[in-house]
C-alpha cells in the first residue's frame, strides 16, 4: 500500500543521492533546514559540526541532487547565499539492486545514529526541563506485532493519515501553546527465520 506521501516529502530514488545524504554533516544540514527554515552556511555551521566553507561545500553537493536550493528571499549577495530544503522531509525505499541496497543501508545507518544521539540529548538536556504537563505526555513504547507486509504498510498509512494535518499545518494556524515534538517511528521486520522460530531480537 502506498501512503500517497501525505507529508509532501521529497522521495529519494537515486542511490547516488542516498549515498550523498549518508554523511553526518549533510544529513545534519538538511534536517536543520527542514526544521528551522532558510539559512546561510555561516548560520548552519555551528549546528552541523563543520566550518562555514565546508558547510557551503556540502550545501552545493546537496543542491546537485535536488535536496536543497537557493532560498527565494536570498538576494543577490552570494556571500550571504541563503539555502532552503526543497521539502519538509524526505523518504526513500530500499531498491532491489545491489548498488541501491547498499546506498539505502548506508543512509539508514546514518539516520539510526542520528536518532540515537537525539534521544540521548533529549533525555539528558530536555526532559529535565519539561513542565509537568509535558512530562506526563512523554511516550516510550516498544511493541512487537505479527503482521503481513501489506498489513504493516496499512498501519504506516493509517499513522500518516493521523499525523498529516499536524505536519502540514502552517505556523499561523497553530494554537498559541504548541511546541515542537519529535516522533520517532521504526518499523523493523524480523528476518523470516526469526519470525518462524519466534526469536525476538
Amino acid at each position: 500500500m502506498d501512503s500517497g506521501n501525505r507529508f509532501g516529502d521529497i522521495e529519494i530514488t537515486d542511490p547516488k543521492a542516498m549515498r550523498a545524504l549518508a554523511h553526518p554533516v549533510r544529513l545534519a544540514v538538511l534536517e536543520r533546514l527542514q526544521r528551522e527554515g532558510p539559512a546561510t552556511a555561516t548560520q548552519l555551521s555551528p549546528h552541523v559540526g563543520a566550518t562555514p566553507s565546508v558547510t557551503s561545500w556540502h550545501l552545493r553537493h546537496l543542491a546537485g541532487f535536488g535536496l536543497v536550493r537557493d532560498a527565494a528571499e536570498g538576494g543577490s549577495d552570494r556571500r550571504e547565499r541563503r539555502w532552503e530544503a526543497v521539502a519538509r522531509g524526505f523518504r526513500f525505499q530500499v531498491p532491489e539492486d545491489a548498488e541501491g541496497t547498499s546506498a539505502a543501508r548506508a543512509l539508514g545507518r546514518e539516520m539510526f545514529a542520528r536518532a540515537a544521539e537525539l534521544t540521548e540529548r533529549w533525555a539528558t538536556d530536555t526532559e529535565p526541563r519539561l513542565e509537568p504537563a509535558w512530562r506526563r505526555v512523554v511516550k516510550l513504547g516498544n511493541t512487537r506485532i505479527v503482521v503481513t507486509a501489506d498489513e504493516l504498510a496499512a498501519i504506516e498509512d493509517a499513522m500518516e493519515a493521523v499525523l498529516a494535518p499536524y505536519v502540514m499545518r502552517e505556523a499561523a494556524e497553530r494554537p498559541a501553546d504548541t511546541r515542537g515534538v519529535r516522533l520517532l517511528r521504526y518499523a523493523l521486520p524480523e528476518a523470516a527465520e526469526d519470525a518462524a522460530d519466534g526469536t525476538e531480537t
